[in-house]
């Protein structure tokens, strides 16, 4: 067969410049930033030391596609926005793709395609995994050039909402989502990516959170003998294994708690100097930290404590006990944002989704017959109810 190609089509000139629209361009893409992935990709080796992670079990036969041809263009789909893996049935053809993984536009092979993607997301056993885990380690450590005095790593939970009933996802009612609760560590320095640990959707507890410390502290100290190690992390993690753990290993941390009335009783002192240090100033806001000893019931011993403590004049948006709509002393409404416009008139963030930051309650225009319902409790909002003479109806008690 002969190509025929048309001929282009002339428009009038513009400016003295010609117009001319063709229609052999040849095939085209949209997703032509994943040439910037393969570019990291060659520097860094990820797909080919994430490959030698598990072994090739396939037929040498029967072979198409390599492991790390698999991994690369999975890896490089998700990075675009195709978190399927039956998107591969049509990105396998795309010129972009196919020359990311390194394959020509037109006459290269095609890539893999979903049904080969989930024999390869299928194949690796749980010491497999474990591997994979570790590879993303190592090449953490492998961005250093020598072995650094400290670093800081940041530990969190962050929510993955499903659509399905995936194994191991779980309703978690602080996030009103079925969802995973993978968990994620970074170097806080250079905001680089640690370790990554898929998970079900629920609070880890404190065992579990010891053993993620544990295997991830004992891989670092295979090639880093003398680096000081501090973690930090939210409430979650200041459970008292994980503690007492970091302690017995020489492994610093830097863990929230959440707020008790004995915690705050031994700060009182340093909360009433912050407090009257803004009245005499009359500046907006004053911060300050105090210090103190800690010993909670589930403690086995006492510990540091720092209480970071402000002092504003921005009251809480919602009352805390008070449930009927009152304006507060000084003419601020309950129902205005907590956070005010910024300089340039745009609102910040919170400010924006208002309607986020008390999902929890009763809408304003009830009266609200009981105090604000806890998250886990908040589809029960309008079915509980307290007695009429019960202490928690009774207004402005509490």
């Amino acid at each position: 067969m002969t190509d025929d190609n048309l001929p282009p089509f002339s428009f009038p000139a513009v400016s003295r410049k010609q117009v001319t629209a063709a229609f052999d361009g040849g095939r085209l893409t949209s997703d032509g930033g994943v040439m910037l992935l393969a570019m990291a990709d060659r520097r860094l080796g990820i797909a080919e030391r994430l490959a030698r992670c598990f072994p090739d079990r396939r037929d040498p036969a029967r072979i198409v596609h390599t492991l790390a041809d698999m991994i690369r263009a999975r890896v490089f789909a998700i990075s675009c926005g195709y978190e399927d893996a039956d998107d591969l049935d049509r990105l396998r053809a795309d010129p972009a793709f196919k020359l990311a993984c390194g394959r020509l536009p037109e006459s290269g092979a095609d890539l893999c395609s979903q049904p080969t993607l989930s024999r390869l997301e299928n194949a690796p056993s749980l010491k497999d995994a474990i591997r994979l885990t570790y590879a993303l380690v190592d090449q953490w450590m492998a961005s250093y050039e020598r072995e650094p005095v400290s670093v800081i790593l940041d530990i969190d939970d962050a929510c993955d909402v499903v659509h399905g009933h995936q194994q191991l996802s779980l309703f978690n009612a602080h996030y009103d989502e079925r969802c995973f609760l993978p968990i994620h560590v970074y170097d806080t320095e250079h905001s680089r990516p640690v370790a990554l640990v898929l998970r079900p959707g629920k609070t880890p507890s404190g065992v579990e959170v010891r053993a993620h410390l544990r295997r991830l502290v004992r891989r670092i100290r295979e090639r880093w003998k003398r680096t000081r190690i501090t973690f930090r992390g939210d409430g979650h993690y200041a459970r008292p294994e994980a503690m007492a753990w970091c302690e017995e290993n020489g492994v610093d941390y830097i863990f929230g708690l959440p707020g008790a009335k004995p915690l705050a009783r031994k700060v009182d002192e340093a909360a009433d100097a912050i407090r009257t240090e803004r009245a005499l100033s009359g500046k907006p806001v004053v911060r300050g930290y105090a210090e103190t000893r800690h010993k909670a019931k589930s403690w086995d011993r006492e510990r540091r404590a720092v209480a970071r403590i402000e002092a504003s004049t921005l009251r809480a948006r919602y009352p805390l006990r008070r449930h009927e709509h009152r304006p507060q002393p000084g003419g601020m409404d309950l129902r205005q944002s907590l956070l005010r416009a910024r300089t340039d008139g745009e609102l910040d963030q919170a400010a924006q989704n208002a309607t986020g930051l008390g999902s929890n309650l009763l809408p304003f225009r009830h009266r609200q017959p009981g105090p604000p319902c806890a998250a886990h409790r908040r589809l029960l909002a309008h079915a509980h109810r307290p007695r009429r003479h019960s202490k928690d109806a009774r207004s402005g008690e509490g």
